[in-house]
């Protein structure tokens, strides 16, 4: 072998071996959008506001992450804009439940969350079912009984007409005979002020949104969206099924999804940025105080979970004597 031969033999072996190093040191360059279905105030844009602040805080990406609202549609505007993105590195999505439930019942919901590329599950969130200090509802079993007795004359705030909390409506509707409607609030500052104003009865608020209006004496929970009493919840409020409804309890997954075809370093920079995150102080006070339960799942086990959660709410919407169309 000559000289030439050999340094080009040599160069060969330096790329085959540079270029997965290239791939693993690709870093974004420039801000990064991070696409929500909620107006500001709702659980995925507090939430995804509460991981950015994290990420900068504790300095663990190079650039900015700025949350973009796209509502309209239950989660169909926004997932349908990240589906736009197709093979962009510089757009991220927060998922929540409805991002399936929606695919399942609208007809012209034709992206799915199974099209795009799966970075992380962050979260389950439990949640509350809440009323105002002064209602006259000590427990869920007086708002059920009043709402059978006086069918749609109680009013529940909400979000996406097909969200964790109408979900959760739609099952015990099914499933006690009892009627009141969903009226749905593109905000979650607004869902409260309805609350607090006497416009509606109750509502659910997830664990991120509770804040301080318990302690307040502003508010007081019926009994918890959960499958079994969590922690930072008020110790003297009962599940759902505790209260004596044994019905399916809606779960409320959160967490991280790419467009289609985003590349694979992309990707991997990005799960290896929420593995990060999920193990700094700030996460674990942020976890603490927002009462979630942290649930790091990543690439081929979240799309299995994210198949599995899908049956499972397939199984509820048919138990709610709700159409689904997939």
């Amino acid at each position: 072998m000559n000289i030439v031969t050999r340094l080009a033999a040599a160069a060969a072996v330096a790329i085959g071996i540079a270029a997965p190093a290239a791939a693993q040191d690709w870093v974004p360059r420039k801000p990064v959008s991070v696409v929500v279905h909620t107006g500001p105030g709702a659980g995925s844009d507090v939430f995804a506001r509460a991981v950015i602040n994290i990420i900068d805080k504790e300095k663990l990406a190079p650039v900015r992450f700025v949350v973009v609202n796209k509502t309209g549609g239950g989660s169909t505007n926004a997932i349908n804009f990240t589906t736009s993105k197709d093979g962009d590195d510089y757009t991220l999505a927060v998922y929540a439940s409805n991002w399936t439930t929606d695919y399942l019942v609208q007809k012209d919901a034709t992206n799915s969350l199974q099209g795009l590329t799966p970075i992380a599950n962050l979260i389950f969130e439990p949640a509350l079912i809440m009323v105002r200090a002064d209602s006259p509802f000590k427990s869920l079993k007086d708002f059920i009984d009043s709402a059978k007795a006086a069918p749609n004359m109680r009013k529940q705030a909400g979000g996406t007409p097909l969200g964790r909390d109408a979900m959760l409506r739609h099952v015990l509707v099914a499933n006690t005979g009892a009627q009141w409607p969903l009226i749905s609030f593109p905000g979650g500052g607004e869902r409260i002020s309805a609350l607090l104003g006497g416009h509606v009865d109750t509502l659910v608020l997830d664990g991120s949104e509770i804040g301080d209006f318990i302690e307040s004496g502003k508010l007081r929970a019926l009994a918890q969206v959960a499958d079994k009493r969590v922690e930072s919840f008020p110790a003297d409020v009962p599940t759902i099924r505790e209260s004596g409804y044994d019905i399916p309890i809606p779960l409320q997954p959160r967490g991280v999804m790419g467009p289609p075809n985003m590349s694979k370093p992309a990707a991997e920079y990005y799960r290896n940025l929420l593995a990060r995150l999920v193990e700094t102080p700030s996460w674990k006070q942020y976890v603490r105080e927002a009462r979630l339960e942290s649930s790091f799942i990543a690439a081929g086990d979240l799309a299995a979970f994210l198949e599995k959660f899908g049956d499972s709410t397939k199984s509820a919407l048919k138990s709610a004597n709700i159409e689904v169309v997939r």
